[in-house]
């Protein structure tokens, strides 16, 4: 399974369509089998999707995200979990014990609501 972690240096990103790059973390059987990371194209709505999905993610995680973006991400099969702070390597390390649950989503748009909350990303 790849799990692509929006990330700002070494901590989980509060939005996914912000952040300064994903980390790529591959997860077979309990182990990271690698991880690469890939820069954040312009911000532009409905782009992210499909980048990620070229990039063979299975599961996103994020602080947070509009509930357009999650429907997109569904669409395309994959997993969203928003409201995860803290490090990539805690959030890697949750993951690998178990699977990764999110929360309340960290983002804010003005007036517009982010997703309230989303997923389980499994191991």
């Amino acid at each position: 399974m790849r799990v692509a972690f929006a990330v700002d240096g070494d901590q989980i990103a509060p939005h996914f369509g912000h952040c300064a790059e994903y980390a790529l973390v591959d997860v077979a059987d309990g182990q990271v089998e690698g991880q690469t990371r890939v820069p954040t194209p312009p911000h532009q709505p409905g782009v992210l999707p499909p980048f990620l999905h070229r990039h063979g993610a299975e599961c996103v995680v994020a602080g947070g995200m509009g509930p357009r973006a999650v429907q997109l991400f569904e669409e395309l099969g994959i997993t969203v979990v928003i409201g995860v702070s803290g490090s990539l390597a805690e959030a890697v390390q949750a993951l690998l014990q178990g699977g990764l649950t999110g929360g309340q989503s960290c983002c804010t748009h003005g007036d517009t609501a982010c997703a309230p909350s989303a997923g389980h990303c499994p191991h």
